[in-house]
């Protein structure tokens, strides 16, 4: 009998190693190898491979240009972060945190494409009764989605071909094994080779699959990183557990953008899509109020309005505090730093905090402009008025920059009856758009002048 060949495996990153050692040399991570089982020759090319298909070299330009055809889901704000849709035969993993609704969800849109298409939706995790109860709550069509409670990933890749779904539901990865692969389900061993098998499924049968993926107490998948290398996209759902709207999106995709963001909201029949997220994150009241700023970010292919809250207060114990929620705090202490030096506004003694309404987590430099003014008018106590908004980045001299796609943003806030918008002068349009009065700024001291004009 052939010896058993041994790797180890890190966790976070998926670098192999052929001996153990406490520290990953690659990620710096420690105590994260794992020991696997590495797969003979012929096995690890019907798992990785794609046996069967004859490839033949190609030149570039002599390859078809044609686009596939996606598959719609029945949910807008769902296409929105794939790309446009389900491409057929790709490999997407959903992520998120226990109770957050990734089941739901993906129950919910297999129940909508069963009345045209077939489907499979494969549960490891749950009774097929628990999912017949669940589909009958939310008021889901179950007569024509097929429903198959398995573990076994050989035994759901014979039934996949005997069904011959064009989408497949997987709930969830960690669950499933394979018989001939050593460790328990959920461990590096199982989850590496149940998921090249799935996707070697999905490209042989033009299947598209779609795996649900639990999250460590770090928010990320579950198992070893190498998980997130062969899928063709990564998605995940985020939100409150007790709150009602969900934010979903994708961290990789191959056909598709990833800076889409879908939202959502959990009712007793399910998600509900949000098609104007502005709305939900602009729950104000109609009286302005000191360190409440309405700024505008870019999320994928279209701006998004969301209330930034500062508050600067007296520090009586200990070092001066600076925490944000939603924002990047070394970027907070860095606009404290460009405020002090180039405006002469000085924070050192107050605790600084800074939290954008709706759990919305703001990456865009956009935001810098908005944040500052908020600072600023919790500073002195100055309430912004309520129609106006703000969007520019800001510069370690002090200056502000212009942003991408500023006439949208400013179109978008007119719709939403924005009168007052502030932004960078090289954004400043020719014509304003209706009702709406603009006000270019080129330094952060003209933030400090506009705010004692319009306070």
């Amino acid at each position: 009998m052939a010896k058993r060949k041994i790797q180890y495996v890190c966790n976070d990153c998926g670098a192999d190693f052929l001996k153990w050692q406490g520290q990953c040399t690659d990620c710096g991570a420690w105590n994260t190898l794992s020991e696997v089982v590495v797969a003979s020759g012929r096995s690890a090319a019907n798992g990785l491979g794609y046996a069967g298909e004859q490839s033949q070299l190609q030149v570039l330009h002599e390859v078809s240009l044609a686009e596939v055809p996606r598959i719609t889901t029945g949910m807008q704000e769902l296409d929105r972060v794939l790309g446009g849709g389900l491409v057929p035969g790709s490999v997407i993993l959903l992520g998120g945190d226990p109770g957050i609704g990734k089941s739901s969800i993906l129950l919910q849109v297999l129940a909508m494409m069963s009345e045209h298409q077939p489907v499979l939706y494969v549960t490891g995790e749950e009774s097929a009764e628990q999912v017949a109860l669940r589909a009958h709550r939310m008021g889901l069509p179950a007569d024509k989605m097929q429903l198959f409670t398995q573990t076994d990933v050989e035994r759901i890749s014979q039934v996949a071909r005997e069904v011959k779904p064009s989408v497949m539901v997987v709930d969830s990865i960690q669950t499933m094994l394979m018989a001939d692969i050593s460790g328990a389900p959920g461990g590096v061993s199982q989850v590496r080779e149940c998921a090249a098998v799935l996707t070697r499924l999905a490209k042989q049968t033009n299947t598209a699959i779609l795996l649900v993926g639990h999250v460590t107490k770090s928010g990320e998948v579950a198992g070893p990183r190498v998980l997130e290398h062969i899928v063709d996209a990564v998605v995940y759902l985020e939100g409150e557990r007790d709150g009602r709207y969900r934010l979903m999106r994708a961290l990789k995709n191959r056909f598709g953008a990833i800076n889409e963001l879908g939202v959502f909201a959990m009712t007793d029949k399910g998600m509900k899509e949000v098609t104007k997220p502005s709305a939900i994150f602009l729950s104000r009241e109609g009286t302005a109020q000191s360190g409440s700023v309405v700024m505008i970010v870019w999320e994928g292919s279209r701006p998004l309005l969301v209330e930034v809250q500062a508050l600067v207060d007296d520090n009586q114990y200990g070092q001066p505090r600076r925490v944000t929620v939603g924002f990047d705090n070394q970027r907070l202490v860095m606009l404290l730093a460009v405020l002090n030096r180039h405006a002469g506004v000085q924070v050192g003694q107050q605790g600084v905090f800074v939290n954008v309404v709706g759990g919305v987590k703001v990456t865009e430099t956009s935001a810098d402009l908005a944040i500052i003014m908020a600072i600023l008018s919790s500073l002195k106590n100055k309430p912004v008025p309520a129609d106006l908004i703000a969007f520019g980045e800001v510069g370690l001299s002090g200056e502000v920059r212009p942003i991408s796609n500023g006439v949208e943003r400013m179109t978008e806030a007119a719709k939403h009856g924005f009168h007052h918008a502030i932004v960078p002068k090289a954004n400043a349009p020719k014509q304003s758009p209706a009702r709406m009065k603009v006000y270019p700024v080129s330094h952060v001291q003209d933030i400090l002048r506009l705010l004692r004009e319009l306070s």
